[in-house]
């Protein structure tokens, strides 16, 4: 069985449902959906910076499947009109965690706008990097990825992957992880998210 973490934020739960229901749309097989909200999480949320409820709980995907199988997170304010199975079957063993290695600087200087959340769309180093991870969780360089270890580091070392080595973080097609408002619009992607703010806002 599959196993999706997806980021819960109460100010967008209409955006966590609407990928749920994506997904359930199109997989081939069962799907175990969990959700990351904080007071199922005994409150943990970590959050020291950033705009979700979610920013640090993500990392915490390893530890809550005992570091053991494989697992995916997503961000909530997505949406795929593919197979999570095929996203499921690129899984690499050799690798800590899997995701799509972006390597761009916004073009929007706000996001959220007109919304009670509207912030500052910061560049930073492996930006969106973390909004779709495949977690190897029993591979020994997530051991270390406790409640503890994520609530006392700083944003750098959890954003920018800094308790891995680089040849441990496998990349993926960037079709899984296609920034709407970020890159052109592209048919061909699987996987669309709305970084910027999600089509749910009437900014957007």
């Amino acid at each position: 069985m599959l196993t999706l973490y997806v980021g819960y934020d109460p100010r967008e739960a209409c955006v966590y449902h609407v990928f749920c229901q994506s997904v359930i749309e199109h997989a081939s097989g069962p799907v175990q959906f969990i959700p990351l909200h904080s007071p199922m999480l005994d409150d943990f949320d970590g959050q020291k910076d950033g705009t979700n409820a979610f920013i640090y709980s993500r990392y915490l995907v390893p530890h809550l499947q005992g570091f053991e199988g494989w697992a995916i997170f997503c961000d909530g304010d997505q949406h795929v009109n593919a197979d999570i199975y095929e996203l499921w079957a690129l899984k690499d063993e050799t690798k800590a965690v899997q995701l799509v290695k972006h390597d761009y600087e916004t073009n929007s200087p706000r996001k959220y706008i007109s919304t009670p959340i509207e912030n500052d769309n910061v560049n930073y180093p492996r930006k969106n990097w973390s909004s779709v991870m495949m977690f190897n969780c029993g591979h020994k360089s997530n051991q270390i990825l406790t409640p503890e270890f994520v609530t006392e580091s700083d944003a750098a070392t959890m954003h920018r992957f800094q308790w891995l080595n680089d040849d441990e973080i496998g990349g993926l097609p960037v079709i899984w992880n296609w920034l709407v408002g970020e890159y052109a619009d592209n048919p061909e992607a699987k996987l669309h998210h709305h970084t910027l703010g999600s089509p749910g806002f009437e900014y957007y």
